[in-house]
């Protein structure tokens, strides 16, 4: 057997405990078929096997992103990034700039806008956004989606100028003269903003319904779709990324990486779940039998639910158990309860891997009761159910997850102490008692609890290093916030081969294994020879992905 293909020269993190480290690789027929040294490895070339030399450098199985949202992201490359854009004046200038390159839009969007963009502790308004861009409709989604801020022009397009009802767990925040302040929290009120877009809200449509558009996608929609989507994969593919666990669902995304798979456009392995939501009924399972029955291949799969229960912490919509300092709200609860752990029995009766998005301590208690519910009444087996985001968690709630056999899944980079945002909004919305087990990725992993990692793209960019950076080397934040600085072996483990036995494909990927999928990475540095504070400029130099390159620097 002569490989089609041969890396060399690298600094192999395998995670295979009988093989730990190695310098070279072989690949045939889309599978690892040798690890070794690199002076045996290369005397299995071929005429034709193409060499790649490593340098020195991080070999390591293909990065798994585990929490993405993947069209949305996609779509968001073609929009407005105001990362980093603070005060009316700074936001003025790019949006009217940004406005010049797209008059055909119907409504300018911009994505990545901090909740204190105008000023700090200031509340966002139409009127504030009315001066940044009077004569167009124009919105702009926080950087967490679960806010979106829309000016008047674009709140009388989407017909909610005067409120409208957005559902269980949404608000159309309405200032005191009886009109839509601008600030619209959640899928629910700002949906018809959505609608708007270039996309028409398709990209955000597995989240906001968790069903097909409505009207249906014409056929040169469907083309614009899966092109955007394509640019995506070659995005994600750029930061070494060969799987990714999408956290929104339905049947038209899985429709739309069929085509890519059938173009030869997919370039990663993509799960999408089925989302069931607060309006369903237990009936609706039916489809995610259907979903689950239709994408079982190993580059487009559905065996995954997918819920929400609580909204986020900036917006005061995380649901906690006490209300936050100086307000008297405890936050919005997405589900009726009793509806919520039915589905939860019902999901796991089905045999469905449950991932629920929690956030405050209550809602992370909810879904630990309603999944011990679920094992109670249909017995203990090997189900992986996951909590999604964990950021303020009770400490009487610490111990369950590794009792209930349940997945922590964290990002690294969404915590006041990560790369991305600044701490102060999160630290004034809780109580100091909260403060030493919120974001608790040690704590948690301490407890024998599985952690793995991911980025929710596109809330933080896709980009592993900088992830990995904040989970390495987290920004110092004073007491009672508590050091959870996480090892480099650890975190690479949990963005491969932790992320592959989650998606209960331990047995396939994620370890630079003799047989294994040929999904891998080869980095521009050697990570573990890195100052850990500089470990976000090393970037992907070749991914590998079923044994075919799939980006190059």
């Amino acid at each position: 057997m002569t490989p089609d293909m041969i890396v060399l020269n690298g600094r192999l993190i395998t995670f295979d405990k009988n093989q730990p480290a190695a310098t070279a690789l072989a690949i045939h027929g889309g599978r690892i078929a040798a690890v070794g040294e690199t002076a045996d490895i290369r005397a299995m070339a071929g005429p034709d096997t193409r060499l790649i030399d490593a340098g020195g450098s991080t070999v390591l199985p293909g990065f798994i992103d585990s929490h993405v949202h993947l069209f949305g992201g996609s779509a968001e490359l073609d929009y407005l990034d105001l990362f980093g854009v603070q005060g009316l004046d700074a936001l003025t200038e790019k949006t009217r700039a940004w406005a010049k390159t797209c008059p055909d839009d119907a409504i300018v969007f911009a994505v990545q806008a901090d909740y204190n963009i105008i000023a700090s502790g200031h509340q966002t308004t139409r009127h504030d956004l009315d001066k940044a861009m009077p004569d167009r409709p124009f919105a702009m989604f926080a950087a967490d989606h679960h806010t979106i801020w829309a000016n008047t022009k674009a709140l009388e397009m989407g017909g909610i100028l005067n409120g409208g009802d957005a559902g269980k767990g949404a608000e159309i925040v309405m200032a005191a003269d009886g009109t839509a302040s601008g600030e619209l929290r959640e899928p629910g009120a700002y949906a018809p903003v959505l609608r708007l877009t270039r996309y028409g809200g398709r990209d955000m449509i597995g989240m906001v319904t968790g069903r097909n558009p409505d009207p249906a996608a014409t056929a040169a929609e469907r083309i614009l779709d899966a092109d955007a989507i394509a640019r995506g994969m070659k995005h994600c593919a750029s930061h070494g990324i060969t799987s990714l666990h999408n956290m929104d669902g339905n049947v038209y995304t899985l429709e739309l990486l069929k085509t890519l798979e059938d173009r030869g456009d997919l370039l990663c392995r993509t799960e999408i779940p089925f989302h069931f939501k607060f309006f369903d009924t237990l009936s609706r399972f039916e489809e995610a039998e259907a979903m689950r029955r239709d994408f079982t291949g190993d580059h487009i799969w559905c065996k995954r639910v997918k819920m929400f229960v609580d909204g986020v912490i900036e917006s005061s919509t995380a649901l906690m158990l006490e209300p936050y300092p100086g307000l008297d709200t405890i936050g919005d609860a997405v589900f009726d309860e009793e509806l919520f752990r039915q589905a939860c029995v019902e999901a796991d009766r089905r045999e469905f891997q449950i991932s629920v998005h929690a956030i405050g301590d209550l809602a992370i208690r909810q879904t630990l009761d309603a999944y011990e519910l679920a094992r109670n009444t249909n017995g203990k087996r090997d189900s992986r159910h996951r909590i999604e985001h964990i950021e303020v968690l009770h400490p009487d709630d610490l111990p369950r997850f590794a009792e209930l056999g349940v997945v922590a899944s964290i990002q690294p980079g969404h915590a006041p102490f990560g790369t991305y945002f600044s701490p102060e909004t999160v630290d004034r919305m809780l109580h100091p008692h909260q403060k030493p087990t919120a974001f608790a990725w040690q704590d948690i992993r301490s407890t024998g609890t599985p952690v793995v990692f991911s980025t929710d793209w596109p809330v933080i960019p896709v980009d592993v290093m900088p992830n990995v950076k904040s989970a390495v080397a987290p920004k110092p934040m004073p007491a009672p916030w508590r050091n959870q600085a996480q090892s480099l072996h650890d975190t690479l483990e949990s963005y491969t081969a932790s992320n592959a036995w989650v998606e209960f494909n331990e047995d396939k990927k994620g370890r630079l294994i003799s047989g294994m999928m040929a999904d891998i990475v080869v980095m521009s540095h050697d990570l573990e020879a890195m100052n850990p504070e500089e470990l976000d400029q090393a970037r992907a130099q070749t991914t590998i992905c079923d044994g075919r390159i799939t980006y190059q620097a």
